[in-house]
């Protein structure tokens, strides 16, 4: 195994891929198990009516990192991490920068730490090349946090601009596959929260096979000023996160306490 003073660039004359970050946080405690050092990468193509960070949505801006310089940053908090945190990989749309995720992981997994993608599947596509280096990169992934923006293909499009089917494509790989993933789900008044779509979306959940843990995120409005300082309209005026039992309603109908959480593997 390397050392934290082993990890280099490459010796090749390649150049390294380059991510380009939006933000880090060094104490994350909700974007995977344990206390995680997450790195949100810059870029999304949806749209999705409840963002709340509508500054990662412009893709190939950002701050420059490699992978190395990155996991050297990270490493210097493993020390917080335990046995079920480190390294996790958020957006934006992760995926959108899958080569250097790829070589992160590549290079955390040598080190022996515990690794997170979060991504709500978008860029999925069996078309090469991207489907061999997805099918590389679960290798390197011990746990991915999915979310479901809608169940129903046609809402889905009407909430975030796109369809769901390379999404649900993605998680059905993932779980033929057995790739470990968390679900989570936007609960949104006048959008996603009604009865019939959770049902349908509760149904689903149970024919994935690798689903380690279900998570409701209440809708909230703490992204409003990021529209207002863009000068972008925001699609959701008026509505009200959701009441305390809606959410405990939620939570029935996706039976959320039936998946007993990440095991460390």
């Amino acid at each position: 195994m390397l050392a934290e003073k082993d990890i280099q660039m490459t010796t090749d004359k390649a150049q390294p891929v380059l991510g380009y970050v939006h933000s880090i946080e060094t104490f994350g405690s909700v974007d995977g198990p344990g206390v995680r050092f997450v790195a949100f990468l810059q870029g999304c193509r949806m749209r999705c009516q409840f963002c709340h960070n509508p500054d990662t949505w412009n893709i190939g801006v950002g701050t420059e990192w490699t992978a190395d310089d990155l996991l050297k940053e990270a490493m210097k908090y493993k020390a917080f991490w335990g046995k079920k945190g480190g390294i996790t990989v958020s957006g934006g749309e992760s995926l959108l920068q899958i080569d250097f995720i790829l070589d992160l992981f590549k290079k955390a997994k040598a080190l022996g730490v515990n690794t997170c993608l979060d991504t709500c599947g978008q860029p999925f596509s069996y078309k090469e090349p991207f489907f061999s280096k997805f099918q590389e990169l679960m290798q390197y992934t011990d746990v991915s946090l999915v979310d479901i923006k809608h169940i129903n293909a046609a809402e889905h499009k009407k909430l975030t601009g796109w369809t769901n089917e390379n999404i649900l494509g993605m998680i059905q790989y993932m779980s033929d596959n057995g790739y470990h993933m968390w679900i989570r789900h936007v609960l949104l008044p006048e959008r996603t929260d009604y009865d019939d779509y959770l049902r349908q979306l509760g149904a689903y959940i149970k024919t994935i096979k690798t689903v380690d843990k279900v998570e409701v995120l209440p809708y909230h409005t703490m992204g409003v000023s990021k529209y207002q300082n863009l000068g972008i309209h925001y699609p959701l005026e008026g509505i009200e996160p959701p009441t305390a039992e809606r959410v405990a309603n939620a939570e029935k109908l996706l039976d959320t306490k039936a998946y007993t959480g990440y095991k460390v593997r």
